[in-house]
């Protein structure tokens, strides 16, 4: 008897979750989740995960309830006897805290990994980790995807005459680095220090800007303060025009605001964070193809390191 393919969503991704399984071809499957009087909750499938192989989609986004969910929800999948259960993570939440940058603090993504890992994954999905090492946290497999797939294509399609790739941070600059390798660009870089997280006391450029089309490349935009002054840094050095490309659109505190206040032409980002309202300078491009390919492949058995190398995806 073959194995079925059942996708699941949480509460946090269900409109990217819509989006993968018609793009997979089959709808959601049913779960329930049953609030108390307390704020508990439990999750349950309506349906039978017998010998199946179950995809649940979830970023862990704040707050900490939809991490919680998505244990549950596994834990509920290998308790009903599924053949295999996966975790399909578009932002995986807490992957800045990946090692200890100062004394006495937690490493949360390893953190994050053992509780994954506990509750009875199988295997993990999920999309341009701030740290390619958190890869290494898990005992089980982790596909990484990379937004370059959805990214690479529309630049293209933009047709800027003078391209400069650029990086908001020396952090990432292999990522931007990329970026400028595969579309035949320059590359600069912002040198930033910070007072404290989510605020930058003095940025200054690496590179020549004069004339150019800036894209500044990050995996996340939170705050928006540091992307938002690097935006402002490259006009006033003469840029012709400036865009972003981000992954992840946390969109914290003032982001809004200091988006649409910006000199960027564009924020383009992916659907992996639903966006909390609409802002007229960002561009969402969806990631629903990437995933459901990527769920055919694994249910198949079939290869998917095309989609981790750069090359093959231009």
């Amino acid at each position: 008897m073959a194995t079925v393919v059942k996708i699941f969503s949480g509460s946090a991704s269900r409109i990217l979750a819509e989006k993968i399984a018609q793009r997979y071809g089959k709808p959601l499957g049913r779960e329930r989740v049953q609030h108390f009087s307390d704020g508990e909750f439990q999750t349950s499938f309506e349906e039978t995960l017998r010998g199946n192989d179950v995809f649940i989609i979830q970023s862990t986004i704040p707050p900490a309830d939809n991490l919680m969910e998505l244990l549950l929800m596994i834990d509920a999948a290998k308790r009903a006897s599924a053949k295999q259960v996966v975790a399909v993570i578009p932002y995986f939440g807490f992957a800045r805290q990946d090692r200890k940058d100062k004394p006495r603090v937690s490493i949360g993504a390893k953190l994050i990994a053992n509780l994954l890992t506990a509750a009875g994954v199988d295997r993990v999905i999920t999309m341009d980790l701030h740290a390619d090492q958190i890869q290494g946290f898990f005992d089980v497999p982790v596909d990484h995807m990379y937004g370059s797939a959805i990214f690479v294509p529309y630049l293209k399609q933009l047709e800027l005459p003078n391209l400069v790739m650029a990086s908001p941070d020396t952090g990432g600059t292999r990522r931007a680095g990329a970026y400028a390798k595969f579309l035949n660009s320059e590359l600069v870089i912002c040198y930033k220090q910070r007072i404290r997280a989510n605020e930058v006391e003095r940025m200054t450029l690496i590179g020549d800007v004069q004339g150019k089309d800036v894209v500044l490349v990050d995996d996340i935009i939170d705050t928006a303060g540091s992307i938002t002054r690097a935006g402002d840094m490259m006009l006033e050095k003469g840029a012709s025009s400036v865009r972003a490309v981000s992954t992840h659109a946390v969109f914290s505190d003032r982001a809004y605001d200091r988006i649409a206040k910006s000199s960027f032409e564009e924020v383009i980002v992916s659907d992996t964070i639903p966006l909390k309202k609409d802002c007229p300078k960002v561009t969402v491009l969806t990631s629903s193809l990437l995933f459901a390919n990527v769920i055919q492949r694994v249910h198949n058995h079939e290869s998917i390191s095309s989609h981790f190398e750069f090359s093959t995806i231009l």
